[in-house]
């Protein structure tokens, strides 16, 4: 299965970058409609917002400081902190952002769905992008939950603590509970 700890820090770091990218897009988008130019056809050139658009900055925003959290968890032992120190801790912080993730990205395709039309735009290539690093970001997260709910489930079926198992460190937190689960640590 590979060193655990190292696929999890880069699969955190991918997040973290498609949420800081996802970021940028949404500030950019917002910074538009919020400041149209004279004459844009876009809502009869009166100033808006998406509303989706405050929800997937605060989406990008709450993903930014879990991965920071979860990749300093890593890098500097999760002994130092009480939360989150387990695999129960982290799924119940996946699952809140991946509602928020999945809230966000169903709505910014619900909302403006298929923008091939419109591609000589920057406006409509903003939305595109937009829509693509909401949907990375989600798959991201899926990703992360099916890779911690396999080590879960392995720990339970091997005798180990299940839920209650530490999350991996640098330094090797965990290693003796991963060599009797027969997971490469």
């Amino acid at each position: 299965m590979g060193n655990l700890g190292w696929i999890r820090a880069g699969i955190y770091g991918a997040l973290l970058a498609f949420s800081f990218v996802l970021l940028a897009l949404s500030c950019a988008r917002i910074n538009y409609t919020l400041h149209l130019p004279r004459g844009d056809p876009l809502n009869g050139g009166r100033d808006f917002y998406d509303p989706v658009i405050p929800e997937l900055i605060f989406t990008t925003l709450v993903t930014l400081g879990w991965s920071c959290l979860m990749l300093f968890v890593f890098f500097s032992g999760a002994g130092r902190l009480r939360f989150p120190r387990l695999y129960g801790d982290e799924l119940i912080g996946l699952v809140i952002l991946w509602f928020f993730w999945i809230g966000g990205a169903g709505a910014a395709s619900s909302i403006w769905g298929d923008l091939s039309f419109c591609q000589q735009f920057q406006a409509c290539q903003i939305l595109s992008a937009l829509e693509a690093f909401a949907w990375f970001g989600w798959l991201t997260l899926t990703g992360i939950i099916t890779l911690s709910t396999v080590v879960v489930l392995r720990s339970r079926n091997h005798g180990g603590k299940g839920l209650a198992e530490p999350l991996p460190t640098l330094n090797g937190a965990g290693e003796e509970r991963k060599e009797n689960m027969g997971v490469e640590a």
